[in-house]
């Protein structure tokens, strides 16, 4: 924890690790997947695995930074030192907003499935519902914030455990009482080969997925509320690999083993309740509603915290209103988390009032943020590791492998995946208007940074100077 912060060191270990592994865990894979099998077959195996390397590379770099400085700013804070106030200012307030518009996204969501159980209460009304207990969860204390994120983080795991080793028994048909007649890692060549529709799809499969990785990089915010933030983000940096080995590769694995990826149930349900009703398992779509409601609760709990520590932090560095830099007696920015819940609230009104034009702005405009945040963290990290190695050698105790040459060939890859956005040109979220919009929203932000900047930098050259004239003026 940052001395004189204001925050408290309220997260156990326990909560740490839970929020770690539930961060890689967003809802985005129970419900995105589905359209990623669709298009590249049992090949979306390859996007996963890619976009997972990028994630695993990124995260190792950000822990580099975070374990040497842990901070509630994270990545912004690194960017602000290493690139200059405008970056951190800039990535700072685009994952905010990101997150804003992913509060809403997920309330809408949650409230679905609510409205599905209990239709007395219209949609709304549950998507409200969910923000003023989460809300009323992140203001109690950082503590149960963190106890909530334990439980919800906790049953995602047990779920995804449980659907691998359940569907990997019956893959090699020693599930007892079921016998699929469907399972067999034969589905994985049989129905057009490996890669159905061509190597292509790989790529195209790579922007479906991507959004869903959204969220590993929680842990080293969270990082600066615990006992020992060096040993947290280290902790959850080196456990990355495996993380997103088993919940993301081994659980799709499982669903393109059980089922053949053009079955229709795939599309019609979603790939995990078709991977559970191809079982004959009873209420499997209620099992993977309350699952994904879950997820939901889990990723809204989290985005409220997030967005609310990087206003905190914006605040501190005097890139927010000073309001946003100040705790409660328990440790908890108040009104960094008020602001960022309006601001939620306000795009779910959009989401029910315009959501074919305000509110697909919203979405697609925020769409690409995670790549510029991977990318900002890329560049860095590569100016980082000089001011460490300068300053304080002894702090880099997690390291980015084969550094500059990962960390170059890593920017590149993200460039690379920005540049194949713009060649999808298919629907209204179509890859090129998200990557488009991102952008004009990023330029927005960075000319107000400099402009900023320049205002600021302005007025700290006349007070020296006006400082300076004022000694110079004789006494008596």
């Amino acid at each position: 924890m940052n001395p004189g912060s204001g925050l408290q060191a309220g997260l156990k270990n326990r909560h740490l690790s839970m929020i770690a592994i539930g961060g890689v865990i967003g809802a985005g894979l129970f419900v995105g997947s589905s359209s990623g099998i669709a298009t590249a077959g049992p090949g979306i195996l390859l996007s996963y695995a890619l976009v997972g390397t990028l994630v695993v590379l990124v995260m190792r770099m950000l822990g580099e930074m975070s374990a040497a400085n842990p901070s509630s700013g994270s990545f912004s804070a690194h960017a602000d030192r290493a690139l200059g106030r405008w970056a951190g200012f800039s990535i700072g307030w685009l994952y905010w907003f990101f997150w804003v518009v992913v509060l809403a996204v997920e309330a809408t969501a949650g409230a679905k499935i609510l409205e599905g159980w209990v239709p007395a209460v219209p949609q709304w009304g549950w998507a409200l519902i969910v923000m003023v207990v989460l809300t009323a969860t992140n203001l109690v204390s950082v503590g149960s914030y963190g106890e909530f994120e334990f439980w919800f983080a906790g049953i995602k795991v047990v779920a995804i455990g449980a659907f691998i080793v359940i569907g990997a028994l019956a893959v090699f048909g020693v599930l007892p009482g079921v016998h699929s007649d469907k399972a067999g890692l034969g589905n994985l060549t049989d129905h057009g080969g490996f890669l159905p529709n061509g190597p292509g799809t790989i790529l195209t499969g790579v922007l479906l997925v991507v959004f869903s990785f959204m969220g590993s990089e929680i842990a080293t915010l969270a990082a600066g509320e615990s006992e020992n933030p060096q040993r947290a983000v280290t902790k959850s940096t080196n456990s990355i690999i495996w993380r997103i080995g088993v919940f993301y590769l081994g659980s799709i694995l499982v669903v393109v083993s059980l089922l053949p990826w053009n079955d229709p149930a795939i599309k019609e349900k979603g790939s995990y309740v078709a991977a559970l009703d191809s079982l004959g398992i009873a209420h499997a779509g209620e099992i993977m509603n309350f699952i994904v409601l879950t997820s939901v609760l889990s990723c809204l709990n989290s985005g409220l915290y997030t967005a609310s520590r990087m206003a905190f932090s914006l605040g501190q560095r005097g890139d927010a209103p000073k309001a946003f830099a100040k705790t409660t007696s328990r440790g908890v920015p108040m009104t960094a988390i008020i602001a960022s819940v309006v601001f939620g609230f306000v795009a779910v009104f959009f989401n029910y009032k315009f959501p074919d034009s305000v509110f697909l702005f919203l979405v697609n405009s925020s769409g690409a943020v995670a790549l510029f945040v991977w990318l900002v963290i890329c560049f860095s990290q590569l100016r980082m590791r000089k001011i460490i190695q300068r300053e304080a050698p002894e702090k880099l105790v997690v390291k980015m492998w084969l550094y500059p040459y990962l960390t170059w060939a890593t920017a590149a890859l993200i460039v690379f995946v920005l540049g194949y956005m713009l060649t999808d040109t298919e629907g209204e979220s179509s890859g090129r208007t998200t990557v488009l919009l991102s952008l004009m929203v990023a330029a927005v932000v960075i000319v107000i940074a400099v402009v900023k900047q320049k205002v600021v930098g302005d007025r700290s050259t006349v007070a020296l100077e006006s400082d300076d004239k004022t000694d110079k003026v004789p006494v008596g």
